[in-house]
This record gives C-alpha cells, structure tokens and sequence, in this order.
C-alpha cells in the first residue's frame, strides 16, 4: 500500500534524494521539510504513532543527512520514535503508510529494514553507549566513519547516558553526541547570544588557534603546563557563564550550543564546524515538539504516542468501549490511598501512560516521577519501604526488565512490602517487539520472597490490588494493555487469598490451565470445543508463584490431559512452573504448553499477533484438538509470514 505519489512529494520521491541533499539551496531543504511533515502527519493520523517528536526533529534530521554521508557515517538515534524523517530521507517512502502495521515498517529504526539503521532501538538512552561501542570498534578496524549519537533530554535521566558519557570523555575519541532538547527553558538573549559563540568557537580559524595556543602555552619552560590550565580554566568559565554546558565539559566533552534546531542553515553550519573538530563532541540543538502542526504544538504529550486522528483537526478518534485496564488501576489506587497513608506512587517518566496522573494531582506528596530511571526507581521505592511506607511502581512490564537487579537484591532480598503493577503485560500491537511485556512470567517468577499474579479481568485487577495493598512483602502483578471486558467494577473489593486458583468450568476431555488475559481466551476456546462435543474444563491460575499446588495437582490427576495457557514466552513462564510442580509431586500426565515462541515477536494488533501465534480461542481450541487425537486445522506450530 502506498498513499503518496511523486507529484505529491517530489522531492522526497527522488530515488537520488541523499547525494542531491548534498548541494541543495536552502529553499529546497525547506520544501524537503514540508514534505516530510505532509507525510508524517497523514501517515500517523491513519495508523498512529509518535507524532510530536519526529515532527521536532525534521530539520535536524535534514542536517544530519546533509553533513553526513550515511550509511558510512553512523547516526544512532536514541529510542527511535523520532526516526520517521529518517526513514524517509532514506528511501522508504513506498513503504511509509504501512508504518506499525502487522509486517509492515517499524516505528524504530531496524537493521535488518535498511543499512541506514545501524543499531536496533526501542528503549531510552542506549545511543551514546552503542555509538561509543562503534568509535571503539573503528579505531580496532582502522577504518574513518564518523559516527553520531542523538539523543533527547529526557533520555538524559537514565543512569546508562551517563555510563556513556563518561567512558567517551575517558577515550577521547572522536565522536559527536547530538543533545535534542525540547523541554530546556533557555532565554532568548542568552540562547542567541550562545549560539553566536559556539559558532566562533567551532570555526576552523578557533579551532586551529585554541590548538597553537596550547601547544604555545606547553612549551613554556616549568610553568607553561600551568598556564595552560589555567587558560583552560578562562575557557571553561566563559563557556559556562554563557552556556549550560559545564556538566558536558566536566565529561570530557567540548559542548556547542546552544542552537536553534529550526533554523536549518544554522544547524548545517554549527554540524560541519563540529565534524571537524577533535575528541568528543556534544552539540546542544534546541528544537520544538510537534513543529508545524499546531495541535501537536499545542499539546506534544497527547501527540507523543497517539492512535489515529482526524488530520484537519487534530481530533484523535476515541474508542467507545470500557474503560482500559490502565485507567482502573489509576482509579483503584486513588481509593486504596485514601485508606491508607502509607501508599506511594512511583513512575518512570510515565504518569500519564501508567494511570497515575490522578494520583498525582490528589496527593501530590506521595507520588514521584523519577524520570527515565527504572533501577532508581526501583531501589528508591525500596528506601521508601524500610521507612514504613508502601510504595507501588507502576512500570510497563518491558521497561521493568531494566530494573531487574534491584528487584532482586534491593527489594526482594529484603523481603520489602513494595507492589511492582506491570502495566502492558503481554503482546501490545504496533510498537512491536522492544514494548511487548512477554518476559515477565519468565524473569519474575524465580525470584524468591516474590508473589507474582495475573488477574483475569478488571473486577479481579480490583481485587488483586486490594490484596498486594494488605500484604507485607514483595509483590507483583500484571495487566494487559487495553480495555476490560466491560464488567461492573467493586465499590468494595475484597482480598484473594494468597496462591488460590479457580475453577472456572469442569470437563471430562481435557484440562485448560490459563493466567491473566489468556483465561478468557481459554474459556472461549472450551465453548468453541463443547459444540464439538469436547467437554474441557478450564482452570484460572491466578497466581504465578506460589501457586494453587492442591487445585493444579489434584484437577491434573483427574483430567489426564493438560494444556497451559499464557501470553507470555513458553521459556521459563506460566507452563514451565506447572511442569516443574507437576515433575515435584511425581504426577505424570500429557503436557502441552501455549504460548508464545522462543523469537521476538514483531508488530501488529494484538488481535493480529494472537491469532498469528495460536493464542486466541482458535488457536488454542487447535491445540486441544491436537492433544486429544482428533482432526486439528491449527496453522504450523510459531508460523511465521
């Protein structure tokens, strides 16, 4: 599918648009630009996506591709949600409207989508270590490529963009880190006033004279090491008097900036005075969320990552439905603190995405956005704790795989009362396989002193709150993204008991042991197979660890056919803990395992992926057919396109 035409979009039409970049007038390059924002935003109103900030950084993107003869010269985008330009001024405007859709363009950039992608990204503030990583790797090689990290302040919270920072201020090697700054309040005298500096500073003519000069000031007889640091020090505090870039400077890093990252002109400047300097590098570009499509403008958060819209109006399409499982928890938790002053909100940068925005405004002191730091966050809410408070953190389930380590030592060793709530637990649709929560099953359940559970539905999320509320020790519990079912939530939720499953239908054919959302999925299934005449029974786990020991052993022996259900991979989760249960209490009975392969799952609906993997009702009834001998029309086992 293709919506664009090259009388629409000449210029970004032309299969020799990088080398003709090159030598184009400023006026060209700004029409480059209207074309890139036509195209990104009708793409992204119909499919959805990250708007704001690939619309920021179109004249940076031009720039770049200007300056830099990609794919030769490396630019590593941080994230990559801000990569569409990117892809387009790299020739795939034939593919762009099939942007997140099920085998259609990622929304990050890819390596195996196109050589100008030169580090698979997803997850915030890896640019500067995997561009470090490549420096290192071209003085090994011996090779000349430039290579360019860009990334935004706000990946600048986490830990691992400092790690970066430092290890490339202690090689002093030639690279050049791109700081994206949407959000940074900086004067207009004093940003313009920078920006005129930092272009002097980065000239040829200073460059050269700043290198004489030290070599000059070296060859003083006993003192001229001392001069030069202090002409260092001059430099340094002018610098700093004039621009915010100390903390760079203190890295090692010669900072530029900062500019405008609008003005295109400017920017093609400050890049190739920057491209010829020595050591590392930070040019600090000051650009604008959203720019060019004032509803964006206006509000770059709604626009961040949003569904479809109506292009004329910015109007984003709302689906009428449920509430979403996101929602509720936000709602629950806003009542639970009520009743309990010792409860805590914490969030990565996500108060919005994570339900807590409410929580934030009714207590506004017991609630923290650390920012893009889930490890802080993690062991911040463990120094919460052993003050007597009951911190939750509400992570997306594959950001809390940054966090792991002090899950375990700094909560879990401790046996700390902090509730981790895993929100898109499961697949996730089109942001694809560096945001589907599909690992937790397998890296949390181990982990001792740990109760780690799935609720089915909302009512039960409900419930399960109340229970994580009321227990004295570490705890777990995931959900899906998206709505629930539509059931009338508790004014009054009560507590499960700890480890209690359920069952929810009895058979005589088979067994169907599921967790979480997959336990709709399973008693669909068993309706589709009882008009078959197949009488299975399903059973709602509930409870990952521990689990319901006596239900699961007891319903195994008297079924005889076992079947688990999760939507999570089959390594290590759900099924493999009922197995090992099963080898523990000498209990041998036909097995099989439904869930997700051992691959990165690629984006889609959620809908799509089920189906594709045998996970929904179909597949699972499919799977059951299998086991019991009969007739089976299920798609070969992890089929793939």
């Amino acid at each position: 599918m293709n919506t664009s035409t090259s009388s629409e979009f000449p210029l970004l039409s032309d299969p020799e648009l990088l080398p003709r970049l090159k030598t184009m007038t400023p006026v060209d390059m700004r029409r480059l630009g209207d074309e890139l924002r036509e195209q990104i935003i009708t793409v992204v109103a119909a499919n959805g996506g990250h708007l704001a900030s690939s619309l920021g950084v179109i004249e940076l993107t031009i720039a770049l591709h200007r300056v830099f003869n990609s794919p030769v010269d490396k630019i590593v985008w941080d994230v990559g949600h801000q990569a569409y330009a990117h892809k387009l001024l790299t020739g795939r405007i034939d593919r762009f409207a099939t942007l997140r859709q099920l085998d259609g363009l990622s929304g990050f950039p890819k390596r195996k989508e196109s050589e100008h992608d030169c580090f698979d990204v997803g997850h915030s503030s890896t640019s500067i270590s995997a561009a470090l990583g490549m420096v290192a790797a071209r003085g090994i090689r011996g090779s000349s490529e430039k290579v360019v990290a860009v990334i935004g302040d706000g990946s600048l919270t986490a830990g691992i963009a400092f790690e970066g920072l430092n290890q490339a201020g202690h090689l002093n090697k030639d690279m050049l880190v791109i700081l994206n700054d949407n959000d940074m309040s900086i004067s207009p005298n004093v940003g313009a006033l920078s920006a005129f500096f930092s272009k002097r500073l980065t000239s040829d003519f200073f460059v050269r004279m700043k290198r004489e000069t030290e070599n000059l000031l070296d060859s003083v007889p006993k003192i001229g090491k001392d001069l030069r640091r202090l002409a260092k020090k001059v430099e340094e505090s002018v610098k700093g008097f004039l621009t915010p870039g100390m903390l760079f400077e203190a890295f090692g890093f010669d900072y530029v900036g900062p500019v405008d990252g609008h003005d295109l002109e400017e920017l093609i400047q400050m890049l190739e005075n920057a491209s010829r300097m020595d050591g590392p590098i930070l040019v600090h570009v000051m650009t604008k969320k959203g720019k060019g499509y004032p509803p964006a403008e206006i509000n770059p958060s709604l626009f961040h990552g949003v569904g479809p819209f109506d292009r004329e109006t910015g109007a984003v399409s709302k689906t009428v439905g449920p509430p979403s499982y996101t929602a509720i928890f936000g709602e629950t938790l806003v009542k639970l603190a009520e009743k309990d002053a010792r409860i805590v909100a914490i969030t990565a940068a996500m108060a919005e995405g994570t339900g807590l925005k409410a929580f934030a405004e009714a207590y506004p002191q017991r609630f923290f956005d650390v920012g893009i730091a889930e490890q802080h966050a993690v062991t911040f809410a463990a120094g919460l704790a052993v003050q007597g408070l009951k911190p939750v953190c509400a992570i997306y389930s594959t950001f809390m795989q940054r966090a792991y380590d002090s899950v375990l030592h700094d909560v879990c060793l401790q046996q700390l009362p902090v509730t981790f709530a895993l929100d898109r637990g499961g697949l996730v649709g089109a942001d694809g396989p560096t945001h589907h929560g599909v690992f937790d099953h397998s890296f949390m359940r181990h982990i001792p002193h740990l109760v780690f559970a799935a609720p089915r539905n909302e009512v039960e999320l409900q419930r399960m709150m109340v229970t994580a509320a009321a227990y004295d020790g570490p705890f777990a519990y995931r959900y899906p993204r998206g709505s629930g079912s539509g059931l009338t939530l508790l004014d009054d939720p009560q507590p499960f008991e700890i480890g209690q499953g359920e069952l929810l239908r009895d058979g005589k054919d088979a067994l169907l042991i599921a967790i979480g959302i997959s336990v709709q999925e399973a008693l669909d299934a068993a309706a589709i197979l009882a008009g078959e005449g197949v009488e299975v029974a399903v059973i709602d786990a509930r409870f990952l660890k521990p689990l319901d020991e006596k239900l699961i052993v007891a319903a195994a022996q008297k079924y005889g056919r076992l079947l688990t259900v999760e939507e999570n991979v089959v390594q290590g989760g759900f099924g493999s803990a009922v197995m090992e249960l099963l080898v523990e209490r000498g209990v041998q009975v036909p097995t099989t395992l439904i869930g997700l392969p051992d691959d990165f799952v690629e984006q889609g609906s959620q809908s799509e992926l089920r189906s594709r993997y045998g996970i929904d009702a179909v597949g699972i009834a499919s799977r059951v057919r299998e086991q019991c001998g009969l007739s089976s029309n299920l798609r070969e086992k992890w089929a793939l396109p």
